[in-house]
């Protein structure tokens, strides 16, 4: 590919297997090239004084801005160039490789990360010879040594596999977004091959929400008696069938027979049975982020920062110290190093009953997941327990690490024993049913429960025969309930399960489609917007197969054979490139525009209010009928739509007639019912300007947003205020006081207080 294909040298210098070298004598000077800056401190302390450790700060080549950055012609040959703000970054990284003896290309290990590792040999102005890439899954001695004594070449089969990811990316975003900007109008929409999929799974979840018709269906629970023991069963069978109750007529009948004193209740049958609750694998990145979201309210985004800093390393007593191994992978296995650690610190400190007799393996068959060369999600020193280290960690550190400790020694440790009973109680010709467990062995619950805290259901000892008495019956009406919205961590699961995207993906796809206003949050779950709804079903429409999840996830495994040398890059490309640009240009053919309505009349026209974005990139509702009809409300008109007018005491200083308060999209504003004279809304804070003595003090908000309070009269009067006026004047100078909100209380101050007056008071919590 472009430099790599041409350069016989490199490659040359880059095939071979796996070489075996002495550490780095000490006469020698070797650099090692990371991309983050944090895992140099623990890096440094693991090497010692021989090894400079310099960041790459990431990527530091990309294709050039507004042009495609590769030639269909010439195979996609691609062309790079260094990201201007890493001008600096390759100048220093030169500087440093030519005092070193040997480089090492110490990214990450994943398929960016040996892309990224190519990108910064191709900068360097220094010998082959002298460079060489290693790898390393955890930040501990053993790992990062070892990684430098087994050097090896960059492998170009994983390069190219990124490559074709970059280069499909970018085909489809060039491509997609001119025929979006076409239909729709708006030059800020953009289309990205994975992201457009993700969008379109919440769009469709939410027709599902909308079309959902809830089913009405009943439940009867009755509260039995044995010797003055009471427990509640659940009707479950009516002639041992299965019972619905669909109506509340159904549910009285069956009630009333239950309730009648003729009814009888005896026990019909008990079920023991002991079961064994095994522990699941340690995380993956998807179970990681599910988890974390689950247990501990973390988005995405937040669970993989988190996992990036333990990672890299933290500041213990001892030094610089990487907590955990890599946390993009979607492999379950694990090291014989890290099992052996694992099974002395379960022994020594829980006991043999807590080890298996064989070691817990989750790898299924002899294929495994597509970075195998990593393992799954673990403490790097078992032995460092969350308690042992909570005095160096973040709160949240602390938490996402004690989650990633407990998932790997619990998934090393014995199943738990649990002992279940079931109950059926006949009644006549129904039969209820209740049901209990008891743990016996925790076994691995001992660390770890993915389900809630589980609360016994207790109930007196029955046997089959035993008559019971009926205290009461209790009938209770459901309605079905419909798909619930994606939430960050259910998005992630159902992108896993159709195979889209991979581990170092999730989090950039669901940050990309919020900050497109494509999906918004609500109430921690993601909804499409009227834009994002109007794109996805535009591209749905247009652009079957991309939108298509078998074809994304097909590509996902493309580019797996890329890296396996199953499959040829360029001809992936090709491939997919031809029926993708007749698609694009019958698309671009078609000139018909998309209005997107939004179901909300104009309240001065009548006429459909459609989506609009400003200049700056904001979203509002605008008058169809523009622009005879300027009519503009914010996105959520539609449900303030049904709210009557908000009557405002303010008379029109045009005609005096009275006022209503409106939203728009840049905030609240005044409307006179007369002549329709709009002005912006500011709340008045009821003090007289101290300098024209006409207007009054308002809130107002400057270009950035920041509040401040200015006379009302402006422009006429430019008097200003950064705090709110109390209305009470200075005893020492006779200036307005303010009030200041401070983290340790609210003060009374002199607004002078720049020019030399420091008159201040505490206010009293009853004040």
């Amino acid at each position: 590919m472009a430099k790599a294909n041409t350069d016989k040298n490199k490659t040359k210098k880059a095939s071979g297997s796996l070489k075996k070298t002495n550490a780095a004598p000490a006469r020698e000077k070797a650099l090692v090239i990371v991309e983050s800056p944090a895992k140099s401190k623990t890096i440094k302390k693991i090497l010692g004084d021989n090894f400079t450790i310099e960041a790459s700060f990431g990527h530091i080549r990309d294709f050039p801005k507004n042009v495609l950055g590769f030639d269909v012609q010439k195979g996609f040959e691609p062309s790079f160039i260094v990201i201007p703000e890493k001008k600096k970054v390759v100048t220093k990284l030169n500087e440093m490789a030519k005092k070193a003896d040997k480089i090492y290309l110490a990214s990450d290990p994943d398929r960016e990360g040996e892309a990224i590792a190519w990108h910064v040999r191709e900068v360097l102005n220094v010998p082959d010879s002298k460079i060489f890439r290693i790898e390393f899954n955890e930040i501990t001695p053993k790992a990062v040594k070892y990684a430098v004594e087994n050097y090896r070449a960059i492998d170009m089969d994983k390069v190219k596999a990124q490559h074709t990811r970059q280069i499909l990316d970018k085909l489809v975003g060039y491509k997609l977004s001119p025929i979006l900007w076409k239909k729709l109008g708006n030059y800020r929409l953009s289309a990205g091959r994975v992201q457009s999929v993700a969008l379109r799974m919440i769009c469709e979840r939410e027709e599902e929400i909308e079309a959902f018709i809830p089913q009405e269906y009943w439940s009867i629970t009755a509260e039995l008696d044995k010797d003055g023991s009471a427990f509640e069963a659940e009707l479950s069978k009516y002639q041992d069938k299965k019972i619905e109750i669909p109506n509340e007529e159904e549910a009285l009948k069956i009630v009333d027979y239950l309730r009648d004193k003729s009814t009888k209740y005896e026990v019909c049958k008990v079920t023991d049975k002991q079961t064994q609750r095994k522990p699941t694998a340690p995380f993956i990145t998807s179970t990681l982020q599910r988890e974390a979201s689950s247990k501990l309210g973390y988005g995405v985004s937040k669970t993989m920062q988190i996992a990036q800093k333990l990672y890299e390393g933290i500041e213990l007593e001892s030094g610089s110290a990487g907590l955990i191994t890599y946390m993009r992978t979607d492999s379950v296995r694990i090291s014989d190093d890290a099992r052996d650690m694992a099974k002395d610190f379960i022994l020594a400190n829980y006991g043999q009953k807590y080890y298996p007799e064989m070691p817990n393996n989750y790898v299924k068959g002899k294929k495994e997941n597509v970075q195998d060369a990593h393992e799954a999600i673990r403490p790097s020193y078992p032995e460092r327990t969350p308690e042992s280290i909570k005095e160096y960690l973040s709160n949240e550190q602390y938490r996402l690490y004690k989650l990633i400790w407990t998932k790997f020694m619990s998934s090393q440790m014995t199943n738990a024993k649990v002992a279940n009973k079931s109950v059926e109680i006949s009644a006549g010709e129904y039969t209820l049913r209740v049901s209990t467990s008891k743990i016996l062995f925790d076994g691995f619950l001992k660390l770890y429960n993915e389900s809630e805290e589980e609360v016994e259901n207790k109930i007196p000892d029955l046997e089959k025969g035993d008559s019971l008495s009926c205290r009461k019956v209790t009938p209770k009406q459901h309605f079905t309930q419909p798909p619930p919205r994606y939430s960050e961590a259910a998005l992630v699961k159902a992108l896993e399960e159709h195979g889209i995207g991979r581990p170092s993906t999730y989090a950039s796809i669901i940050t990309k489609i919020q900050t497109r206003g494509y999906v918004e949050k609500l109430e921690k779950a993601l909804a499409p917007t009227l834009l994002g709804r109007t794109v996805s079903k535009q591209l749905v429409t247009q652009f079957t197969n991309i939108m298509d999840y078998k074809f994304t996830a097909g590509m996902e495994t493309r580019l797996d054979n890329i890296a396996a040398k199953k499959a040829v890059w360029n001809k992936v490309l090709q491939n997919f490139y031809e029926p993708f640009m007749v698609t694009v240009n019958e698309a671009m053919k078609d000139d018909t525009r998309v209005t997107i309505e939004s179901g909300v009349d104009c309240p001065n026209c009548g006429k459909p209010m459609v989506l609009r974005t400003s200049r700056k990139g904001s979203q509002f509702l605008g008058c169809s009928g523009f622009p005879e009809c300027k009519t503009m409300m914010p996105l959520n008109a539609q449900a303030q739509q049904a709210n009557e007018p908000e009557v405002c005491d303010i008379k029109c200083e045009k005609c005096g007639g009275d006022c209503i308060f409106k939203v728009g999209p840049y905030g609240k504003y005044i409307e006179c019912t007369a002549c329709q004279f709009r002005k912006p809304y500011r709340r008045s804070t009821g003090v007289t300007c101290p300098k024209c003595e006409k207007g009054d003090i308002v809130e107002r908000k400057s270009k950035r947003g920041t509040v401040f309070y200015g006379c009302s009269k402006y422009p006429d009067c430019d008097f200003t205020l950064w705090n709110e006026p109390t209305g009470e004047v200075c005893p020492e100078c006779g200036a307005l006081l303010v009030k200041k909100a401070l983290k340790k209380g609210t003060t009374i101050e002199c607004s002078n207080k720049m020019k030399g007056c420091s008159y201040k008071k505490e206010v009293e919590e009853n004040e």
